[in-house]
């Protein structure tokens, strides 16, 4: 098993973060690491997404949706080669202390099985440099938002 991950602060409460995570549909506004996302935030469904992971080539995968918690976390998870590759993705929201003024954002992934340990391995330094740049997109859409030039989930009527 190998976990790669990326942390990164931000200066925003936890409900404005998972306003522009759970709003799937418009990941292709602003993450540059899936550029297109289908389906739904739902336990057991079925999503299809385009991973742009740098220096990779482009790759359509569809995971299954694991778990949501609103304010907190999203966990997919994918399965190929018979089961050989594990692949566990996370995106969590954690909050800095009980104002939720500031938040720490994770995001990252496990992988396992007989061969996804190596697989991960060799593709460490891509998956760490997409899972950089994917909060990178998040704090940049939040401070868009709040500039009023792009609206998330939260915003809707």
């Amino acid at each position: 098993m190998i976990k790669i991950e990326h942390r990164r602060g931000v200066p925003s409460d936890s409900k404005a973060i998972w306003d522009v995570l759970s709003d799937l549909g418009r990941w292709h506004e602003w993450s540059t690491v899936y550029p297109e996302v289908h389906g739904l935030l739902r336990i057991a469904q079925k999503l299809t997404i385009k991973e742009v992971f740098p220096g990779a080539e482009p790759t359509t995968i569809t995971p299954t949706v694991m778990d949501w918690v609103p304010n907190e976390q999203i966990i997919w998870t994918i399965s190929a080669n018979a089961g050989l590759v594990k692949r566990i993705r996370y995106i969590e929201i954690e909050r800095l202390g009980e104002e939720d003024t500031n938040c720490i954002l994770s995001n990252g992934e496990i992988w396992d099985g007989l061969i996804g340990s190596g697989i991960g391995k060799r593709r460490r330094r891509q998956l760490q440099k997409g899972f950089e740049q994917f909060n990178e997109d998040v704090v940049a859409r939040l401070e868009k938002v709040k500039a009023g030039t792009a609206i998330a989930e939260g915003d809707r009527g």
